[in-house]
């Protein structure tokens, strides 16, 4: 009966985890990326014109951004600056909630090619740069170049790039790399379709097609999502996010939890069932004095219930234990 408690919570559980979210379906047909910040609201990248659209919860516009050239969205997780790179316009935007531009950070003027950029925070980026084959340390802000560091190295298909405590990390479609400042290499991994960084505190999420991974520094890759079927996934502190058959569909984190915490058994809940299968164990051995005791007090109800009385039972008990001690 508990079995089957167990496993109408994990349906019920699992069928309330997923909700869908109302978004064109037309628009989610196509989108080319989908990334989700902690307020809720949606920013959809369209390949077909460039644009960038961001949508609240119940699906209501908020701002739209038309670009001239294709451009890769690093991190919404500040919804006030959002940085957008674009290595064909060796440039990168930042926009505020409603995607009106607050700032650009022209590249060509001062670099050879950058392959990749990462913004740090709100003064600092972080530039690949494949001309020198150099990582540079950049403050935007005064334009001032702060440390560089000799990189030579060409990655095929490269998708992000991260720097966070001293660590490198580089990701391309196929694999994500992690090395040090002197260009040590100290992880590698395979990857399926890897699109971008994701970092959560001291947690280093990689996003792909259709699947979430988190980094075990130096050791492994664990997949925390994953949906065969889905064309887009993206999460935030509270949820996954997918796009599967042109719908979008929301897993509250909290909602696993707790399908979790109610599929395992309660510790004391072992412990009573634990004591229960020892009870029933030494209750079915009858050579053992409390057998003999418990078969004796059955004998005495059978034969007459209305002599089972207290003084009754004491006087057999005496019997039992002189006869099997």
């Amino acid at each position: 009966m508990r079995i089957l408690y167990f496993i109408f919570a994990l349906i019920f559980c699992s069928v309330s985890a997923q909700k869908i979210l109302p978004l064109d379906t037309l628009k989610l047909k196509e989108a080319k990326d989908m990334l989700a910040d902690d307020y809720g609201n949606l920013y959809i990248y369209t390949n077909k014109n460039f644009s960038l659209t961001k949508y609240d919860s119940l699906g209501k516009q908020i701002g739209k951004m038309m670009l001239t050239v294709p451009y890769k969205i690093q991190s919404v997780q500040n919804p006030l600056s959002v940085p957008l790179f674009s290595e064909n316009a060796q440039e990168m935007k930042f926009v505020d909630q409603n995607l009106n531009e607050i700032q650009k950070v022209d590249f060509k003027q001062k670099f050879g090619f950058i392959k990749m950029a990462y913004a740090e925070d709100l003064q600092q980026l972080w530039l690949l740069d494949e001309s020198t084959k150099r990582l540079i340390q950049y403050n935007f802000r005064n334009e001032t170049t702060i440390n560089s560091y000799p990189f030579d190295a060409s990655f095929d298909d490269l998708m992000d790039l991260l720097v966070y405590e001293n660590k490198i990390y580089v990701l391309t479609r196929k694999r994500i790399l992690v090395y040090t400042f002197k260009f040590e290499k100290v992880f590698e991994a395979q990857v399926e379709n890897g699109k971008r960084f994701r970092r959560e505190n001291e947690f280093i999420l990689v996003i792909t097609d259709n699947s979430i991974l988190r980094y075990v520094p130096e050791k492994e890759m664990v997949k925390i999502f994953e949906d065969p079927n889905a064309q887009i996934v993206d999460k935030n502190t509270l949820s996954y996010f997918e796009i599967k058959a042109n719908n979008l569909y929301l897993y509250s984190l909290e909602k696993n939890k707790e399908t979790k915490q109610q599929t395992e058994p309660d510790p004391k809940q072992k412990d009573t069932e634990r004591d229960v299968e020892k009870s029933d164990e030494k209750r079915a051995e009858p050579d053992t004095p409390e057998g003999k005791l418990e078969k004796k007090t059955q004998e005495i109800e059978d034969k007459n219930p209305a002599e089972s009385s207290l003084q009754k039972l004491i006087e057999d008990t005496s019997e039992v234990q002189t006869v099997g001690v």
